[in-house]
């Protein structure tokens, strides 16, 4: 089997010590986290997991089996990346001398649809959100002005197709 990105969606109670499992469980069969991000979801009282990993379908699958296993765990599912909208946001600091000496630093904003969020005396703060790609892109076009600072969050994302997690955990809290 081909390796491919995946994402995984995990619906759980909020509880101490679950993503120190759901970290060990990758861990165990050395599979690397690219990206990790944890929020509210849809239905309150419930976290939704968001983790992206680059492996097999097969491997996939079992991760996802393995984190249903965790009491707290309500649901698990895996997306690959035709099958999600999905986005990531990043931070550039970049010297403020730049803004103003280096006219491409100006194109390259207005290139890579980010905009400027904060100006100091010393740098300025560039904000983006897309896809990996498209921050590598920019990471690699501001690299050879120097970046001060560099800060990517993990992927947020949805499924392209409807996801019955919300009737399941709708009936599952009007029952408590």
């Amino acid at each position: 089997m081909e390796k491919e990105w995946f994402t995984i969606s995990v619906y759980s109670e909020n509880n101490v010590g679950l993503l120190n499992r759901i970290s060990g469980i990758f861990l165990k069969r050395h599979i690397n986290i690219e990206s990790l991000n944890v929020s509210k979801s849809e239905i309150e009282g419930v976290s939704k997991f968001t983790i992206v990993v680059y492996t097999t379908e097969k491997w996939t699958r079992n991760i996802v089996g393995q984190i249903e296993k965790q009491i707290e765990v309500i649901k698990a599912f895996f997306h690959t990346d035709e099958e999600t909208i999905y986005q990531e946001s990043v931070l550039f600091k970049i010297a403020s001398n730049l803004l103003f000496d280096e006219r491409q630093i100006q194109n390259i904003i207005k290139d890579n649809n980010s905009q400027i969020v904060t100006v100091a005396r010393d740098f300025f703060v560039i904000a983006k959100s897309g896809r990996r790609n498209e921050i590598n892109e920019m990471y690699d076009q501001l690299k050879p002005f120097g970046i001060m600072q560099f800060v990517r969050s993990g992927r947020i994302s949805v499924s392209k197709e409807e996801m019955q997690i919300t009737a399941l955990l709708n009936e599952f809290y009007q029952d408590k």
